[in-house]
């Protein structure tokens, strides 16, 4: 991943290593900044607003206040249309911090280091099969009351189905935030699993108290 690395701010997408997202592209400045990824490394960097973001949704200039560990990805499919829109493909491949931002272009775009998700050990490896199975256990009820015949995707390593679900469950975007800062996949598998278990016990228990993380 490039050092200098355009940003595209969303208020609720967080981008996951290894899980796709597709985008429809739009704004002028971020078509710009598509077209300039796939002349150069096809790299974009997706980050999540911050609270308060829709003060200055109307400001093209505007830089409203980002979290600062976001998600790089590579563009793996592209469509332009003929009006100048873009759908586009990005697959997740590693966690940044934001060092620095520079402000010459029509779009966003950061100075970054790179947070490696570090070697997984064989305990690493032993817990975050045991999470795995405690997910299927949690979301089996979903899946059996599911459309069609949706089962978790078993062939799909622990890794990779530990960031799927951590993207495409259907969390609010300050959680899976939260769970993209954990330090490591071990970690993030443990903190989905409580998330989870929490949410089941609210449901379970109308009138409880939610709790902040």
């Amino acid at each position: 991943m490039a050092d200098l690395l355009p940003l595209f701010p969303l208020p609720n997408v967080v981008l996951f290593p290894n899980v796709f997202l597709p985008l429809h592209i739009f704004e002028p400045r971020y078509r710009e900044m598509v077209a300039d990824a796939l002349a150069s490394d096809r790299m974009i960097g997706m980050v999540l607003l911050r609270p308060g973001w829709e003060r200055t949704s109307h400001d093209p200039h505007a830089t409203p206040a980002v979290y600062p560990i976001g998600c790089s990805g590579v563009i793996t499919h592209v469509e332009r249309l003929p009006d100048g829109r873009y759908n586009i493909v990005l697959r997740g491949i590693e966690r940044f911090r934001i060092v620095d931002e520079h402000q010459d272009r029509s779009y966003r775009v950061a100075v970054v280091d790179p947070l490696r998700e570090g070697h997984l050990t064989a305990d690493d490896r032993t817990a975050i099969r045991a999470h795995r199975s405690k997910l299927e256990e949690l979301l089996a009820p979903t899946m059996e009351h599911g459309a069609g015949d949706a089962k978790m995707p078993t062939s799909m390593g622990d890794e990779d189905l530990v960031n799927a679900l951590a993207q495409y469950l259907d969390l609010e975007p300050l959680e899976k935030q939260a769970l993209l800062e954990r330090q490591c996949l071990r970690t993030r598998a443990e903190a989905l699993v409580e998330l989870l278990e929490m949410k089941m016990l609210m449901a379970r228990t109308p009138g409880l108290p939610h709790v902040a993380h």
